[in-house]
C-alpha cells in the first residue's frame, strides 16, 4: 500500500502527481488516481485509452524537476553536489544557509543530511514564502527558514558549514569567520567573477586555508546515429569558493 503523498508515473512521460481521489488528464488519456494508495511500488496502472504507466517513489531531483516553484536563479543539484563531494560536510552538522532564494541548496542539503540541522535566511518576504512552500512539500523537518536579513548579524555560532548565494556576500564573511568553528567550511556561490575577486579578497584577511574556485560544467553527450556532445545544455552556472577555517 501506497501511503506517501506524491508518487511519479513513468511511461512515455514522467508525471509527478499529488494522490487525490481525482481524475489525471494527460494526452495519453485518463488516469484514475483514486487507484494508486491501494497498490504498490512498482505497480503497472493504465489509462482509460489503455496507454501503461509505472508507480514510482519520487527522488528529490524528481521534486526539484518536477513541483518545486522556482522564482530568483537557483543553485543547481549539480553545484549542490560539488559542495557535498569538496566540503565532505558530514552528517549531524549544523549549517548556515543566507540567500534561500527559492530553496533548493537548503533543501539537497536537508534531504541528504537528514540529522543535521540547516538554517537558511531570505530577506525578501516574496522568496521567503515560496521557499517555504517548497520546504513544506518536502516535510523537510531539519530545515528552518528565517524571513531575515543575514546582514543584520548571524545568531549561530560553532557551526559547520556556511553558505551564501546572495548579492554582497564579501560583506557576510566576518560574521561567517566568527560563526564557523574550528575545520568548518564557507562556501559562497557567485554569479560573475568581480564577485569572485571581491570574495577572495575579504576571505583572504582571515585565517583560511584550501582557498579555491571552482567553475562546474556539465555537458551531456547523444548516442542517436552519431555520438556526440550535445548542441544545447547548460554549460555555465556560476562559480563556487571555497574555504577552510583553520583558527
Amino acid at each position: 500500500m501506497i501511503k506517501e503523498d506524491y508518487v511519479m508515473l513513468m511511461g512515455k512521460r514522467n508525471f509527478l502527481v499529488k494522490l487525490n481521489n481525482e481524475k489525471f488528464h494527460t494526452q495519453y488519456g485518463i488516469l484514475d488516481l483514486s487507484k494508486i494508495k491501494k497498490m504498490n511500488w512498482g505497480n503497472k496502472i493504465y489509462t482509460h485509452s489503455n496507454e501503461m504507466f509505472v508507480i514510482v517513489k519520487p527522488t528529490m531531483i524528481d521534486f526539484l524537476n518536477k513541483k518545486m516553484k522556482r522564482l530568483p536563479q537557483i543553485i543547481t543539484p549539480e553545484d549542490t553536489s560539488l559542495i557535498l563531494s569538496v566540503t565532505g560536510i558530514p552528517d549531524k552538522s549544523l549549517i548556515v544557509d543566507a540567500g534561500t532564494g527559492s530553496g533548493f541548496l537548503c533543501m539537497f542539503l536537508g534531504y541528504y543530511l537528514k540529522n543535521s540541522k540547516i538554517i537558511t535566511y531570505e530577506k525578501n518576504t516574496n522568496f521567503y514564502n515560496s521557499a517555504k512552500k517548497n520546504i513544506e512539500m518536502l516535510k523537510l523537518k531539519n530545515v528552518k527558514i528565517v524571513n531575515e536579513d543575514i546582514t543584520d548579524g548571524m545568531k549561530e555560532k560553532n557551526v559547520d558549514m556556511v553558505t551564501l548565494d546572495m548579492k554582497d556576500a564579501e560583506k557576510i564573511i566576518e560574521d561567517a569567520y566568527k560563526s564557523l568553528k574550528i575545520g568548518g567550511w564557507l562556501v559562497v556561490f557567485s554569479p560573475y567573477i568581480e564577485q569572485v575577486k571581491l570574495v577572495i579578497n575579504e576571505i583572504n584577511k582571515y585565517n583560511f586555508v584550501n582557498l579555491k574556485t571552482i567553475e562546474n560544467i556539465r555537458r551531456e553527450w547523444q548516442t542517436e546515429v552519431f555520438t556526440r556532445p550535445k548542441t544545447l545544455g547548460i554549460m555555465h552556472t556560476g562559480w563556487l569558493t571555497f574555504a577552510r577555517k583553520i583558527y
